[in-house]
């Protein structure tokens, strides 16, 4: 049987002031009123019942996630104690599906994308589910077919062709600098690292083994008690003890196949305020604008981002970042967005939790 598994952990910290540790990105309604996290859903639900869809995010939000989400029931709800990366956290979710589904397929879906068009996604989340059932010890990367050299982006890059739009997988590389990114978009051997997957079940998990061994273990023990009045305390025992990696780096680039099968979409990684144009769009002046009550004048190039009926006015000002939410106040130029991080450590440093 299929199952879908959406990844919903990720704390989004270039989304400060909006993005918080008690509400991370995938809760933003950045998508036409729409969470990212509703978003994601409704791709998948595009393909599998609600039933074989589930959300593995922090403890914390699971409420959160509940209240987004009515259509899944709490037993669809895996809460990690705290962060370790996605091995353990696709890992934790394979685990438990084997015990429920010892043959279950599994794909593994991102929640901070928009993702179109959606008739071209489902075509190729079906064609991989497809490369997973007719190839069990194969796993299976989505990679999105490039639309520009990108030095933000992980990459896949094509081996022998399987069947239309599948391949081997002859490397991953990491994220490039500009020459090299060039180089990738001109040679059409490389897709852009999309963080999806599909696979047996029995087939990450032995991947784990293999790679991974004391994670694969922990999750196992976990999965066992999942379900038991243990439960709880088992994962709160072992979970934080894992190692802290990615499953790209403990499996991916590991395992003695994967497939890629290509996506023809546009594939937008809302990770920082300077890429909510390609989701909103801008206009006339070049401003992007995602807030209920803007005034503008004579001022160009701005993000301006607000979530309730506060008024944002600007004047003559050109290429700023404008956030606003009940207790925090974001003014940056868009040059600088990338520091965030830096700026949210600091604010932590000098306030405390009440920002965080």
């Amino acid at each position: 049987m299929r199952h879908a598994v959406i990844m919903a952990g990720g704390a989004g910290t270039r989304l400060w002031p909006l993005s918080r540790s008690a509400r991370p990105k995938q809760l933003l309604k950045l998508a036409a009123g729409h969470s990212l996290l509703r978003e994601a859903y409704n791709r998948v639900a595009r393909l599998l019942p609600p039933e074989s869809i589930y959300v593995i995010t922090n403890r914390l939000h699971l409420d959160l996630i509940a209240a987004e989400l009515p259509e899944l029931t709490a037993a669809n709800l895996f809460g990690e104690p705290e962060g370790r990366d996605t091995a353990n956290a696709v890992g934790m979710a394979a685990a438990i599906l084997s015990q429920r589904d010892a043959d279950a397929v599994m794909g593994i879906f991102t929640a901070d994308h928009i993702i179109t068009p959606l008739d071209n996604f489902e075509a190729a989340v079906s064609r991989a589910y497809e490369t997973a059932e007719q190839h069990p010890d194969a796993l299976v990367t989505m990679g999105i077919r490039p639309t520009r050299p990108e030095v933000g982006y992980g990459y896949v890059k094509h081996g022998r062709k399987v069947t239309e739009g599948v391949f081997e997988v002859e490397e991953f590389a990491e994220k490039p600098d500009l020459q090299t990114a060039q180089e990738y978009f001109a040679s059409g051997r490389y897709d852009w690292n999309s963080g999806m997957f599909t696979w047996r079940v029995g087939t990450i998990l032995e991947q784990l083994k293999q790679h991974l061994p004391a994670s694969h273990a922990g999750v196992c023990e976990i999965a066992a008690a999942w379900d038991t009045p243990e439960g709880p305390s088992r994962l709160e025992a072992i979970y934080p003890a894992l190692e802290k990696i990615s499953i790209d780096f403990a499996v991916m680039e590991k395992a003695p196949r994967v497939l890629v099968v290509e996506m023809d979409c546009t594939w937008v990684d809302v990770g920082s305020w300077t890429a909510l144009e390609a989701v909103v769009g801008a206009d006339t002046d070049g401003n992007v604008i995602n807030a209920p009550r803007t005034v503008n004048l004579g001022s160009r190039g701005n993000v301006v981002v607000s979530e309730d009926d506060h008024l944002i006015a600007t004047i003559g000002v050109d290429d700023l970042v404008v956030v606003h939410s009940p207790d925090a106040t974001l003014i940056c130029t868009k040059s600088n967005a990338q520091n965030l991080k830096d700026l949210v450590a600091k604010v932590h440093e000098e306030h405390g939790e009440q920002y965080r």
